[in-house]
């Protein structure tokens, strides 16, 4: 389960693409609305829309996208389940909306249109909106036990063409090259290695690192272009998590050979105290002779004369 977020300032284009005979359109659910016609679809979530000018974007478009391999569980009572525990998750409460359900490609998606002014005229925030859909996401992904498709794993490199063909080879050096890295010197050189130059882009006249692009060829794209997962700060936080981890398995290293080697001298010092011999050896005798008890003598009881 993947999500794809996009804000506007016009309902009647997104509305007109989401509700689309040509797509085989089934709208599923939705609330606040009239769906006598889509000018009346379109006028009831500008005339809200209207409560908040403040609110420049107004329109809320997701596409929540499915694997294929999810298609046969997928019923449309299942997808409008989702959607929902996911706008309530994203805060995407107490306003108006529509999710619809198109067949025009093999994997199953839903579209949720929404308006970001609720129905009392409150804006419904959007900050880090694209953080907490990612996570999210796979939430629900576990929650309900579907399939998480990268969106890259099944394609058919053959038919690619430039320059979908170069993005894709770079998409791949980094899936395989950022786990084994502890930072950005290092991820760099293991990209050169693969043909593959990396640039970043700074704020301003600063040094404060804002972007990454990467190039191979003739051709070069932005990290969060060859994949969302693939912006600088997603890069960079995994490669500070890799550094973090990395550490914690060198000190955990290290404190057991250190209490290994603590131990050896510990017991090395004792001299053999606690050296271990075979029960009845000739050690054992020199150092614990057996002695034979003496006898007791009996005392007798009898009449004293």
């Amino acid at each position: 389960m993947m999500a794809k977020i996009t804000k506007g300032s016009s309902f009647k284009g997104v509305v007109k693409y989401v509700i689309d005979e040509k797509k085989k359109t089934q709208i599923l659910d939705m609330d606040g609305l009239r769906l006598k016609s889509l000018s009346s679809v379109i006028d009831g979530f500008v005339t809200q829309a209207g409560m908040n000018g403040r609110v420049s974007k107004s329109v809320g478009h997701i596409s929540l996208d499915f694997s294929a391999q999810d298609k046969e569980k997928l019923t449309n009572e299942i997808m409008v389940r989702i959607t929902r525990d996911y706008m309530k998750r994203m805060g995407i409460t107490d306003t108006q909306y529509i999710i619809a359900r198109h067949f025009d490609r093999e994997h199953p998606h839903i579209h949720l249109v929404f308006n970001r002014v609720d129905n009392n005229g409150k804006t419904i925030s959007d900050s880090n909106d694209r953080y907490r859909s990612e996570k999210i996401c796979k939430e629900l992904t576990k929650q309900y036990g579907l399939y998480y498709s990268t969106g890259k794993e099944n394609v058919k490199q053959n038919r690619l063409k430039e320059p979908d063909k170069t993005r894709y080879e770079i998409y791949e050096a980094l899936k395989a090259s950022i786990p084994r890295c502890k930072d950005w010197q290092q991820l760099v050189r293991e990209l050169d290695k693969a043909g593959i130059k990396t640039k970043f882009k700074t704020k301003g006249n600063t040094t404060t690192v804002e972007g990454v692009r990467f190039r191979k060829g003739e051709y070069t794209f932005n990290g969060s272009k060859v994949d969302r997962i693939f912006s600088y700060s997603k890069i960079d936080y995994q490669l500070s998590l890799n550094a973090r981890q990395s550490m914690q398995q060198d000190q955990a290293q290290s404190i057991s050979a250190t209490v290994h080697n603590g131990t050896e001298s510990i017991v090395s010092g004792l001299g053999g105290l606690f050296d271990i011999r075979p029960a009845g050896s000739q050690d054992d005798d020199q150092a614990y002779p057996y002695r034979q008890p003496k006898k007791k003598k009996k005392r007798r009881y009898g009449r004293q004369m």
